[in-house]
């Protein structure tokens, strides 16, 4: 092999990489609850492949660089995903305790979106 060619990575490197880039990216997508829940699944799948292209790394010595950045990523990715859930659970605590301290039903929520959605400037 020449020495200016990179080795080739293995497969669980390259999957623990693209999930946990996804993780990180997605955390801080929050225009749906379901988001964090996803991107919480994908970091900690980057990090189940990247443990697994760490040890194929080590057998082989091939994919070890990107293995790491999987893992990483991974672990950032679990961490900022399950603040993003615990804080979706928090609003949606909190939204009904509102609600059921003013006595509003969801028909009064719902018409007082619609009106501030219709606002016109």
């Amino acid at each position: 092999m020449n020495q200016n060619t990179p080795a080739p990575s293995s497969t669980n490197s390259i999957i623990a990489l693209v999930c946990g880039l996804i993780g990180v990216v997605g955390c801080f997508l929050t225009f749906h609850w379901i988001v964090p829940i996803i991107t919480l699944v994908l970091a900690i799948l980057g990090i189940v492949f990247g443990v697994k292209g760490m040890k194929a790394a080590n057998e082989t010595g091939k994919g070890k660089g990107m293995a790491v950045a999987g893992l990483v990523l991974g672990i950032i990715g679990a961490v900022f995903s399950a603040i993003g859930v615990i804080c979706a659970i928090c609003v949606a605590a909190a939204a009904k305790a509102v609600l059921d301290a003013s006595g509003a039903n969801l028909n009064d929520l719902q018409n007082i979106l619609n009106q501030v959605s219709s606002f016109k400037f």
